[in-house]
């Protein structure tokens, strides 16, 4: 089964089950500043795991990419990744622990669906703790499947809860295992006896509780089911392979990397390495830079770590022999590939070649630059007895000059130095510990700031969208909105700076439609009589769903339109004053608004 198939059979599945198929959504969470990435399928749906009624009903699936760096530095075995697909089903107040754990196996085991062996899968589930039981009802119905005992494994919250954040919506979950080892699986072993044998393949999480406080949790009235499977390791399962890297969702861009290097995959197992790095990072890259919202190399936040990827593998490509730029070539494999699952990529193609093929130029040149660097510091580290380069001086030349540390510690081998690797390590942790580049711990969800000020500031972006597009004309088109409570961030495209008197002009639209205290009105509608009505659908792409559409103002006169799912006031005077602080350069033909808001009337509960 390949990994198209494995998708199609997977939506087929829950859509027999009266589940009902949504779009995946952007790599860039929306006004979610917890995290850079969308880190698993359920990043997008937190506001209706929250309670909001979602436009298609209470049964949900889709297939959605996702990024994770927390473990970047794991990538190059045969099994981590940065980029990977998750798919998912949710129940939003509808079936509960017996449902979701009899479609899980049904789907997993039947002959029909996957027809993997029972006898080699084995699952987790909450072993208790002071502030909830055990989980014997996830428990009994695994075994009312077929199940047997020593197959079940109990184990801490650490392992089998999930939690929206410190306070909020959570719960026990119950994972699925795969034996991965010689053979079937002895008596007895499960991931809780014999963990290197056992990947990982599903998570069934069971949002039951709301935490209060630290040591208070109270039932929800509503729960809530959300699972995600793992492509990529459930397509390496039913192929048989050791490795996601010899699946056909890695081969053909390895047969590029093969092509471009001279360099057969599996000759050497460090350059293997390699070979796994640039495949990873390039297809990261790619779905990134081809994203709806789209990132631009940079070095702050989600631009910082494209900007990572794309160095990483020009590196590894560097130790593979390639002189040439690389990266573009690549990427059209990356694009090929997908392009039937992803359709944004093949659109957005241009823009990704671009993209690269600037990184990695600015890239050799850096390299140059730093060597240069580093022959400046040679007269005093040849003063030092110890011939060690600390860790400090290494970190500088990767922070300042993106001069990577093995090429650090290659000009140091050469000239008699060691490097301090352990310091270059710590300095490296309290750079991102400072810049906040978070999403280690996000693996199991993300959860912006949600509050009557974040509320008021989102239904503000309608409002500038509008009114960019009113003095500037329809070129302007949102590109990303970052929201905290105390202050928004919006990001639209356009070709210049814009002058004061344009900005000025903006900033008194949206606060002439604030003062006239316009209605805020919600409907539910399929995408395509949105989209006829005028409302804006930027980042919606499958059509014939049903959407949720805001409007701002009167039904036949109305200022605003637009395709959304995040929280709004009932009327614009709840949003009070309106100031643009300041405007400037985001990425190549984009620009960034940052603004407040002050004063304004509470929201209606």
């Amino acid at each position: 089964m390949t990994a198209n198939e494995l998708r199609s059979k997977y939506i087929e599945f829950f859509k027999s089950k009266n589940h009902v198929e949504i779009s995946g959504q952007s790599l860039i969470p929306e006004n979610d500043p917890s995290v850079l990435f969308t880190t698993a399928g359920m990043h997008p749906l937190v506001p209706y795991l929250l309670g909001e009624k979602h436009p298609s009903g209470t049964r949900l699936t889709d297939y959605q990419k996702c990024i994770r760096t927390g473990d970047i530095d794991e990538v190059g075995d045969p099994s981590h990744l940065t980029c990977f697909e998750m798919l998912g089903n949710w129940s939003l107040g509808d079936y509960f622990k017996k449902e979701s754990i009899g479609f899980s196996y049904e789907f997993l085991t039947s002959p029909k669906w996957l027809g993997l062996d029972p006898r080699k899968i084995s699952v987790t589930v909450f072993a208790g703790d002071d502030n909830a039981p055990r989980d014997e009802e996830a428990a009994t119905y695994w075994k009312e499947n077929g199940m047997p005992e020593d197959k079940i494994a109990y184990l801490p919250a650490c392992d089998n809860w999930w939690a929206a954040g410190p306070i909020g919506p959570c719960g026990p979950d119950t994972e699925i295992f795969y034996w991965v080892g010689e053979g079937l699986p002895p008596a007895g072993s499960n991931k809780g006896t014999d963990s290197e044998n056992w990947m990982e393949i599903w998570n069934n999480v069971f949002m039951q509780y709301n935490r209060v406080d630290e040591k208070t949790l109270v039932p929800l009235p509503k729960k809530n089911v959300d699972t995600g499977m793992g492509l990529e390791r459930t397509n390496c399962i039913l192929q048989g392979k050791t490795s996601v890297y010899l699946t056909e969702v890695f081969q053909p861009i390895i047969a590029k990397i093969e092509e471009l290097s001279s360099y057969k995959y599996g000759t050497d197992e460090e350059k293997d390495r390699s070979v796994r790095i640039i495949a990873d990072h390039s297809r990261s890259a790619v779905f990134i830079l081809g994203d709806q919202k789209g990132v631009s190399p940079s070095n702050v936040g989600a631009g910082y770590v494209l900007r990572r990827l794309i160095r990483r593998a020009v590196r590894h490509g560097m130790k593979l022999g390639i002189e040439k730029n690389f990266l573009a070539d690549i990427a059209q494999a990356v694009i090929e590939n997908f392009k039937c699952a992803y359709p944004e990529l093949e659109q957005n193609k241009k823009k990704i070649f671009t993209e690269l093929s600037a990184e990695e130029n600015k890239f050799r040149d850096t390299l140059r630059k730093g060597e240069a660097e580093f022959q400046k510091l040679l007269p005093n580290l040849m003063k030092n007895p110890k011939k060690e380069i600390s860790g400090k001086i290494a970190f500088r030349l990767y922070d300042t000059f993106g001069f990577p540390l093995e090429l650090t510690q290659e000009l140091g081998a050469e000239n008699g130095f060691t490097v301090d690797v352990e310091g270059f390590k710590e300095a490296e942790r309290k750079h991102q510990e400072a810049s906040k580049t978070q999403d280690a711990g996000a693996a199991k969800g993300g959860l912006a700031e949600q509050s009557d000020t974040t509320t008021k500031y989102h239904t503000a972006t309608h409002l500038l969208q509008q009114a960019l597009v009113n003095v500037l004309g329809d070129k302007v088109a949102q590109k990303g909105s970052n929201i905290t409570n105390e202050r928004m961030r919006f990001d639209f495209t356009f070709d210049r700076p814009m002058t004061k008197e344009e900005i000025q002009k903006v900033e008194d639209i949206v606060n002439e439609q604030i003062k006239k205290d316009l209605p805020v009105t919600m409907e539910v509608m399929p995408l395509e009589k949105a989209t006829a009505e005028g409302a804006r659908a930027l980042f919606t792409n499958k059509y014939g769903e049903d959407v949720k559409v805001y409007t701002i103002g009167e039904k036949d006169n109305w200022f605003s339109k637009e395709v959304c799912g995040g929280p709004h006031v009932q009327h614009t005077a709840q949003i009070g004053e309106f100031k643009i602080q300041k405007e400037q350069s985001s990425s190549a033909g984009v620009r960034r608004i940052r603004a407040v808001i002050s004063g304004g009337l509470p929201l209606e509960k």
